[in-house]
């Protein structure tokens, strides 16, 4: 397959019969890695405008985002339009070769919308329509909304589908951040429409609802309702599809929208930006119904650890449509929505934007370009601050740019990865229900960075794959959580040929959030060799050591440590499997705590540390880091370019495996380096990459 260029994708078309299709992204052709961000030129005077793109090529800037929140200055009245603003920054923008990620701006409608037609406006659990005032003020349902969107994407692409600036189309914003659920009557019936077609009868809908439980037994589709404010706990199975419903609502309109741009401009990609790890749309559909991923990521800088989170969220936009994808958001230093906004101190804004590119992204793009004067994110960094080129940003600026031109080869690079972690979002919705589970303390996003963190600390690359995936080419496959279990998705962890390693509360209930017939691990007991007799979550403070049987484990002894417990434990039953490690003092004391049965690995609690577990299952399976890195550096591979990035305070100094060329130096490196605190190597080494990694 040919290199993957950030504006020149190879890449199969889904429903059509061709097996490859290879299309130019717009008609302004952009080589290398993207660079820039979020350009809001209606809130400057025109005169600012040359300025801006003056700057943006001495800073080696090549796409802007434009008219995310423009709706109100495009269509000022119903119908009425004014583009003279726009048409201008675009021109501007081709004749500096800058692309354009053009928003339709329809991220938040405008006031005219909300007050000819209030039922626009959202309405929470209890009932209150909230005001407009903020963004994304609208309800997900609302046909008065969809329709006025519709109209103004159709102006947008007759207007500049053929400019030569239009490089990627940018639907929505953020999809989810404000407004996730709607609570209206428009929202219940669409709510009901859904629930027909997902359930056909109302028979099927009580059946799969449980809904002989306290009396709530429907002979009708419009008695049904959203689960709003009620006098107690809602029925879980109706939550669990409520969630499903709201993430299905909001993709409605992105696929509204996507349609009118397929028509008008088939060659010209659309994205929308994703928020990391979100609770609230499943990820694995959104990216289907898009060309590029594109991500927002915003780590805290005073947060020691939260490269390891954020790393956790690159890879799984790395693996949504297993191809590079696009940093559309990050801060250049300081956001503006924390309790306290701490900046990011030097060498951090360039470290965190290598990070990205490290973990797949073809470009690092940035919220915002000039950093705004008034409204509430006029504290919020930019690549331009507001002290001008004087500011210490802006020499930041200016050294990203300089080395993103430098790293322009890794473009199109892929990683392959040996490790799955498998990430289900109707699990998870099911596993955080409100009010109806044995514990509220056990969090998937926990038990997810349980097992990525010392992945990650050890450099072993990681994909993260949906429940019923083909799982073969993985020699590991860590499931943390699969609490909805269906016998099909049991299917495939069986048929799985590799390593398996599956967390606690797995296997619980169906795809109607029922109890399998025995209990857990439902579909999972045989490939397990178990029953959970019992849930035994933990109360705050309580720790329950584990510790490995002599033997049983790899390096085992007598004495070995005991790992503390916390959170959450289970008395199992063991019914053929072989007991790894068992529960030590308190209630459970000497019942099983860790099993193995073949090759699958079953733990019962979650772990203050599942390095020993972890160890055991890399060895096993011949799993090997991509670099012997130490602490604080964390290692990982395109292709053949080996990142190396030092998220510590202090100098690292490491042995190198292979020599390579530091593209950002230009240096040719061997044997034992040195890499500055808060810096960074990317060595060209001399392994190609496979066929796999492009």
């Amino acid at each position: 397959m040919t290199a993957f260029s950030t504006l020149h994708y190879e890449f199969c078309i889904q429903n059509i019969t061709c097996h490859r299709s290879e299309f130019r992204v717009g008609l302004t052709r952009v080589s290398g890695l993207l660079f820039g961000g979020d350009y809001n030129p209606e809130q400057w005077p025109e005169r600012v405008w040359e300025e801006d793109v003056r700057l943006m090529a001495e800073a080696g800037v090549n796409m802007a985002t434009v008219a995310v929140f423009s709706w109100s200055r495009l269509e000022p009245r119903p119908g009425e339009y004014d583009f003279g603003w726009l048409d201008r920054v675009l021109d501007l923008l081709h004749e500096h070769g800058v692309a354009a990620d053009l928003a339709t701006a329809t991220a938040t409608p405008p006031p005219w919308l909300v007050r000819d037609h209030p039922e626009v406006l959202p309405v929470d659990a209890a009932g209150t329509r909230l005001e407009f005032g903020s963004r994304q003020s609208y309800c997900p349902s609302s046909p008065v909304f969809r329709d006025a969107a519709v109209r103004l994407v159709r102006a947008m692409a007759a207007r500049y589908g053929r400019h030569p600036a239009l490089a990627l189309w940018h639907i929505g914003n953020e999809y989810a951040d404000h407004v996730l659920e709607c609570f209206c009557a428009e929202s219940a019936r669409h709510f009901r429409t859904w629930l027909e077609s997902r359930h056909g009868t109302v028979d099927g809908l009580n059946a799969a609802w449980g809904t002989s439980c306290w009396g709530q037994h429907y002979t009708a589709f419009d008695q049904v309702e959203p689960p709003r404010k009620a006098p107690g706990p809602v029925n879980p199975a109706q939550v669990l599809d409520w969630r499903r419903f709201c993430s299905d609502a909001l993709l409605e309109c992105f696929e509204l929208e996507r349609a009118v741009l397929r028509e008008a401009t088939p060659d010209v990609p659309v994205t929308t930006n994703f928020m990391s790890i979100l609770h609230g749309l499943d990820y694995w559909k959104w990216a289907a119904a898009e060309d590029v991923v594109s991500d927002d990521a915003y780590p805290d800088p005073a947060d020691p650890e939260s490269h390891v989170a954020v790393a956790l969220s690159y890879d799984l936009m790395r693996s949504l449509k297993r191809r590079p994808w696009i940093l559309l958001e990050q801060a250049a230093s300081a956001v503006s929505w924390r309790e306290v906004n701490a900046p990011k101190p030097p060498g951090m804004m360039r470290l965190h934007s290598l990070q990205a590119l490290a973990h797949g992204a073809d470009g690092a793009m940035f919220f915002q370009w000039r950093q705004a004067r008034y409204g509430p994110e006029k504290f919020h960094s930019a690549l331009l601050p507001h002290g001008g080129t004087a500011a210490r940003g802006w020499r930041d600026t200016l050294r990203l740019g300089a080395d993103l031109r430098r790293l322009a080869e890794i473009a199109g690079t892929g990683t392959r990865a040996d490790v799955a972690l498998l990430l289900d979002w109707d699990s998870w919705w099911g596993l955080e229900a409100p009010e109806s589970m044995p514990s509220d303390r056990l969090r998937l996003k926990d038990l997810l960075l349980s097992w990525y963190r010392p992945l990650h600390a050890r450099g072993v690359a990681v994909d993260l794959v949906p429940a019923g995936r083909d799982l073969s080419g993985y020699r590991v496959v860590i499931v943390p959580n699969l609490y909805l279990c269906t016998p099909e998705q049991a299917g495939r962890l069986a048929a799985f040929d590799g390593h398996l390693v599956v967390g606690p509360f797995s296997g619980v209930v169906d795809a109607a959030d029922q109890v399998h017939d025995g209990g857990a691990p439902g579909p999972l007991r045989e490939l397990l060799g178990l029953t959970v007799d019992e849930f035994w979550p933990l109360p705050d403070g309580r720790v329950q050591r584990v510790r490995p049987v002599t033997g049983a484990v790899t390096g085992a002894r007598a004495d070995a440590a005991a790992v503390p417990a916390r959170t959450w434990a289970e008395w199992l039953r063991v019914e053929d499997a072989e007991v790894l490690a068992r529960y030590e003092g308190g209630d459970l004391d000497g019942q099983p705590a860790i099993t193995r049965r073949g090759r699958a690995t079953y733990l019962s609690c979650l772990l203050d540390d599942v390095t020993p577990v972890l160890s055991e299952v890399l060895a096993a399976a011949g799993v090997r880091p991509v670099a012997d890195v130490p602490e604080g550096v964390e290692a990982t591979r395109r292709g053949p370019y080996l990142f190396l990035l030092n998220h510590a305070t202090t100098p690292a100094r490491m042995d190198l495996a292979e020599p390579g060329t530091d593209l950002l130096t230009g240096r040719e490196l061997r044997g034992r380096i040195e890499i500055p605190a808060r810096d960074a190597v990317v060595l060209r080494t001399g392994a190609g990459p496979t066929e796999g990694e492009r």
